[in-house]
């Protein structure tokens, strides 16, 4: 596979991600999308590329796997 497929593969995953209306699967899409990002920064020896692409899906990984808190407003998930 080359390098530019996987850029590719990492924007479009990033993008379909909006057209899912649970922020929770937004997330988790993201998050995937992310993490290609990151083998894609890897593969072109992009540490900026591959550390903000870190913070992303950890982030995303992290709100989407985190207790759910009981603020009355379970519709956001």
């Amino acid at each position: 596979m080359s390098l530019t497929i996987i850029g590719w593969l990492a924007t479009a995953v990033f993008a379909s991600s909006y057209f899912f209306r649970r922020p929770l699967t937004l997330r988790r899409i993201q998050a995937g999308a992310a993490l290609l990002w990151v083998m894609y920064g890897i593969a072109i020896d992009a540490v900026p590329v591959v550390a903000a692409n870190l913070i992303v899906a950890g982030a995303a990984l992290y709100s989407s796997f985190a207790p759910r808190r009981t603020d009355g407003n379970e519709s956001l998930r």
